[in-house]
């Protein structure tokens, strides 16, 4: 079933909260119906707070993120933004002016990295793209190359190391100031400098957001507000780093576990 994507509700931009329920979701992919990847999932996301998601590859947390950008709908249960039904909003709103979603290893396209951030935001103008650079740590970057922003990066961004692919894809986000910012995190690993000036980018994107991350590393979410540890398809442990730790549950094993693989 194909999901339309104009039509429907919006809230006005000063009224929203930005608090997101998954109200007893259950879901399977449309390729494999007879395997459930969520089974009766709740999960609140309350404003203007950090959520992380942890848990085994396979375990269903992308296809949280996957929902509420309404890629697909639920097969049973709700997902709410600000106590509506995300099924009866325009979802050209939602995805355009509400959710930013930062892919760090995103798609660059072969244009320049002036056009590849406004992509976020079509009609954004010079002074907007810059500014979400500034607020993504790029600007310093994208100025020294003798270009500028108007250096053209190849259709995989040939010219960009990784932290600074990261970088663009925060500037992408945050030029539409949304009130929800969705982190799928990078799985590939960056030196010591590039993350620290990466996640100083995040820290900054991340405050008065609701956001959710889907946390492939859990180094880099223990001041989470909550952390949600999924397994088969559902929430089985939630607390903050330290909460979790004191439990010697799930999420202890996964620490001990990335502790271990990270000395070998």
């Amino acid at each position: 079933p194909t999901i339309p994507l104009c039509g429907g509700g919006r809230i006005p931009y000063h009224s929203l909260t930005g608090r997101v329920d998954f109200m007893n979701i259950s879901f399977s992919y449309p390729t494999r119906p007879g395997h459930e990847v969520l089974k009766k999932f709740n999960l609140t996301l309350p404003p203007c707070k950090t959520v992380a998601i942890v848990g085994e590859s396979g375990g269903g947390k992308s296809t949280v993120a996957a929902l509420l950008e309404r890629f697909y709908d639920p097969t049973s249960g709700v997902v709410m933004l600000d106590g509506l039904d995300i099924r009866t909003l325009d979802l050209s709103w939602l995805r355009g002016q509400v959710i930013g979603f930062i892919n760090q290893e995103p798609v660059l396209f072969g244009s320049s990295i002036m056009e590849n951030i406004r992509f976020g935001k079509p009609d954004a103008t010079d002074a907007d793209v810059i500014n979400a650079a500034k607020q993504a740590n790029a600007h310093r970057f994208i100025n020294s190359f003798p270009e500028g922003y108007n250096t053209m990066v190849g259709e995989r961004g040939v010219t960009l190391s990784g932290g600074q692919k990261q970088r663009i894809a925060i500037a992408r986000a945050l030029i539409k100031n949304p009130s929800i910012l969705v982190l799928d995190e990078a799985t590939s690993a960056l030196d010591a400098e590039s993350e620290r000036v990466v996640q100083e980018a995040l820290d900054r994107a991340t405050r008065g957001r609701t956001v959710l991350i889907i946390a492939h590393r859990l180094s880099t979410i223990q001041g989470a507000d909550l952390i949600c540890v999924m397994s088969n398809g559902r929430v089985v442990e939630a607390g903050t780093h330290l909460e979790l730790l004191s439990k010697g549950g799930l999420y202890s094993d996964l620490i001990r576990r990335q502790r271990t693989e990270g000395q070998k």
